[in-house]
């Protein structure tokens, strides 16, 4: 009996960033597990227009043995028919979509909707958000749009789960925490990521790490080092992420609070091969979000062993079980400031027990 044919359609190398991450290590657990198995990946994922940081391409080298077809353009709608065709007469058993983004909606949901007319082939979504963190015109029936094809779901957290409902009410739909990344390579000590990124190995030094916008909250955790400041806390912030909006807003409010001795500054994207030395160098990672669903940082803190700050918001709080692997603190800076001081007063050796059991 021939292997099951598995489809990934998302993005892949020569693309970046988390997504492509991901993609790429299903597709690596799929074969491993002798399914036969592609990616179908953009040839344009965004126009440079809507793309909001320097590059959506990877200067990394491209993974091994993951066959990726770079066919999928989002605005052209005669490729959404010749893509549709092709994975038709494929005849995958089963098509793994990712939908991050209303956006994709109509180029997804017309793919979808060719294949769908082999009758034989399964599609499974996986859902990081549904409804999006920053609302734009056109959400909705975009998003309706793309799930009508769609046989099920799997979610990475709650929020998400409860969007679909709102949309989807004959369909399974299954909750799955976000898997732990292991494709970023093994830890290594506090004293050698410091020395790699030129840090002070006695610094007190908390991680802002990823993508920057608004919703992922640095202007809170900006104004909650400016309380630490005043209040004598030696508290150095790496920001390590490339910024997907407009800058100015930052540096101004930065030279308004006056804290630019007490940050650390990487605003520019991290490759794979380097993220280690971040979240191996920091004490806490902080994330202190305004809005989320899950969020792709919190596997990787629990690659690198390493604490957590989060806010209560969306699925992050399930994600990291308060007094444990971190602690869980409110969107604002005095609270956020507060359980900075906090964990500092327990101590990181404290939590790592509960990051390897959890």
């Amino acid at each position: 009996m021939s292997a099951k044919k598995i489809v990934i359609i998302g993005p892949a190398y020569p693309l970046r960033g988390g997504l492509a991450s991901y993609d790429e290590r299903l597709a690596k657990q799929f074969i491993s597990e002798d399914f036969d198995t592609t990616i179908y990946s953009f040839s344009l994922q965004y126009p440079s227009f809507l793309f909001p940081g320097t590059t959506q391409y990877s200067s990394e080298p491209a993974p091994k043995n993951i066959p990726i077809r770079v066919i999928i353009n989002s605005v052209n709608p005669l490729n959404w028919f010749k893509v549709g065709n092709i994975l038709r007469t494929l005849r995958p058993d089963i098509i793994v979509v990712r939908y991050w983004l209303p956006f994709m909606g109509p180029c997804l949901g017309t793919i979808l909707r060719i294949v769908k007319k082999n009758k034989f082939t399964r599609i499974v979504c996986i859902a990081d958000n549904i409804i999006p963190h920053e609302k734009r015109f056109g959400d909705k029936p975009f998003t309706s749009y793309f799930l009508k094809p769609v046989d099920a779901f799997i979610t990475m957290s709650e929020k998400v789960l409860n969007d679909i409902k709102q949309f989807v009410t004959n369909k399974p739909v299954q909750f799955i925490p976000h898997p732990l990344y292991d494709n970023f390579g093994d830890p290594v000590s506090k004293i050698e990521a410091r020395q790699h990124l030129n840090i002070d190995a006695q610094q007190k030094v908390i991680l802002f790490f990823g993508f920057i916008r608004k919703y992922k909250g640095l202007d809170i955790l900006l104004r909650a080092v400016n309380i630490l400041k005043n209040r004598s806390e030696n508290i150095h912030l790496l920001v390590a992420g490339e910024f997907y909006e407009d800058q100015s807003f930052y540096n101004n409010l930065m030279n308004e609070l006056d804290i630019k001795s007490h940050l650390i500054l990487k605003t520019n994207f991290i490759a794979d091969s380097e993220v280690k030395y971040y979240l191996c160098a920091a004490d806490v990672v902080i994330q202190p979000y305004r809005n989320a669903t899950q969020s792709g940082v919190t596997p990787l803190a629990y690659h690198f062993e390493k604490p957590m700050i989060v806010t209560n918001v969306g699925g992050l709080p399930l994600m990291v079980p308060h007094g444990k692997v971190g602690l869980v603190t409110e969107p604002d800076p005095e609270h956020l400031a507060e359980t900075i001081l906090e964990y500092y007063r327990i101590g990181e050796s404290y939590f790592l027990p509960f990051i390897k059991e959890e």
